[in-house]
């Protein structure tokens, strides 16, 4: 039961918490942004609205509204909301939790949702803890996280939850939570304005998140305020908030960017499609998020030897060893140095003509060893220190003949040439191959040449 000491606290507590918590809804119609997830006639806003919710775990970026879309369900529901630390809470906590949660079901009939934010970090027995209870629904599990949860949780966890994905609010979202935020009683209260260039650069600072974009404009709130002093700023006398006072109050901006999360495969993941689409702009793009954001730089260096032998190969073989410099580039000099190596060799790739026959070429052979029929060495081809090898067929040494070349097969019988290795059309390797059908053409195939033995085959 409520009582006036505790209305005092919870209005002290209120009064000094940021303002992304003051301003925070307590109702669906109070969310801003996530129409796919909670829009009109979405499954969630249903299942809120009519508190038929089952678990779910709330998968997004940080600042996307996970938390505050756990609120407004405790706020909604009729069942008893119990919130657990992810990162203080034991398996003992958890046990705890159902067992109430048992008693309160058997007892008053009253159903529990278990709120877990960050819940990738319960480890694999804390994870283990819930199956039960939420398989037979004595708790509603809420789980929120920044991560994968595919990855990050128990699949038996997510064969009973309903994958709930948040993204990136919208520059339309943000502009309206940030008009709220300065309207607000419990926010700005009316008392600041803010001129439009300083309202978009909060926008383009915040990247999509929410409490970002809410604790910019809080900061620059305070560089507006006469002499500091939030308290006289007034309805009566608003103080503009302007763009110095947005730039003052970020003097680095730092986009979203985790060295082991889901950002960290996904800008790699652009770094690469863009070189190999052939894009130099877009490849310095992300190559510049991964160095602002402290990547290390033989990882990107080893992606960059990578895509040098994977999408360009012998269509520009100077590609590998550029690759291979800039690795020890990055290897030897490091940052902020070696930036200048990777965005060399990042532009060098873009530029360069591509060609995937070198893997093409491998994963044929691979897949035509590991599932083909046994093949011999033909005779001709065969070591020769050995008794018997007389009998062999006779081999025929290249550089005997004017081309470097003489017809003669290598392959093991039932593969022929072409069967494996498919050119591209562009750059050295193209070239080579039309230059390699020339030495062919003009080779003559004729009789053995000097430097074999008196039976036919050349000495090894």
């Amino acid at each position: 039961m409520d009582t006036l000491f505790l209305d005092i606290e919870r209005s002290r507590r209120k009064a000094n918490a940021p303002l992304a918590a003051r301003v925070r809804p307590h109702t669906l119609d109070g969310y801003v942004g996530q129409a796919q997830a909670v829009g009109e006639g979405s499954w969630l806003r249903r299942a809120i609205e009519h508190d038929t919710l089952f678990s779910l775990i709330l998968y997004g970026p940080a600042g996307t509204g996970k938390t505050t879309l756990a609120h407004i369900i405790a706020n909604t529901t009729h069942a008893t909301f119990v919130e657990v630390s992810a990162i203080t809470g034991t398996v003992k906590d958890l046990r705890r939790e159902v067992d109430a949660a048992k008693s309160r079901l058997l007892m008053q009939g009253r159903r529990t949702i278990l709120f877990v934010d960050e819940i990738h970090r319960f480890n694999r027995s804390q994870q283990d803890a819930l199956l039960h209870a939420v398989e037979d629904r004595t708790v509603i599990l809420i789980g929120a996280t920044t991560e994968n949860p595919y990855f990050e949780v128990n699949s038996a966890l997510i064969s009973r939850s309903r994958i709930i994905e948040l993204t990136p609010l919208d520059d339309v979202s943000l502009r309206e939570l940030l008009y709220r935020a300065l309207a607000d009683e419990d926010g700005l209260k009316g008392a600041f304005t803010i001129k439009d260039e300083a309202l978009d650069e909060i926008i383009t600072l915040a990247g999509g998140d929410a409490r970002a974009a809410l604790t910019s404009l809080e900061l620059a709130s305070q560089m507006a305020a006469p002499e500091g002093d939030m308290d006289l700023a007034s309805p009566e006398h608003p103080v503009s908030i302007e763009l110095d006072h947005v730039r003052e109050a970020n003097p680095r901006r730092g986009l979203a960017y985790d060295k082991a999360a889901d950002m960290h495969y996904d800008i790699i993941s652009a770094f690469i499609k863009s070189m190999r689409g052939s894009d130099p702009d877009a490849a310095l793009y992300w190559l510049a998020r991964m160095i602002d954001a402290g990547e290390d730089p033989k990882f990107i260096a080893r992606r960059i030897l990578i895509l040098a032998s994977e999408d360009i190969g012998n269509a520009d073989p100077q590609a590998l060893l550029i690759a291979s410099a800039a690795f020890r580039a990055a290897e030897v000099i490091g940052y902020p140095e070696c930036r200048i190596n990777l965005a060399q060799a990042a532009i060098y790739m873009a530029l360069a003509p591509k060609s995937n026959a070198a893997e093409a070429g491998i994963d044929a052979a691979l897949l035509e060893v590991r599932e083909g029929p046994r093949r011999e060495v033909p005779s001709h081809l065969r070591d020769r220190h050995r008794p018997g090898s007389e009998a062999y067929g006779s081999y025929l040494y290249p550089h005997d003949y004017p081309a470097g070349w003489v017809e003669q097969r290598y392959l093991p019988e039932g593969l022929e040439r072409g069967s494996l290795y498919h050119p591209g059309p562009r750059g050295w390797e193209a070239w080579r191959i039309d230059a390699s059908a020339r030495d062919r053409s003009e080779s003559p195939s004729g009789e053995l040449s000097a430097s074999q033995d008196d039976d036919g085959m050349h000495k090894r």
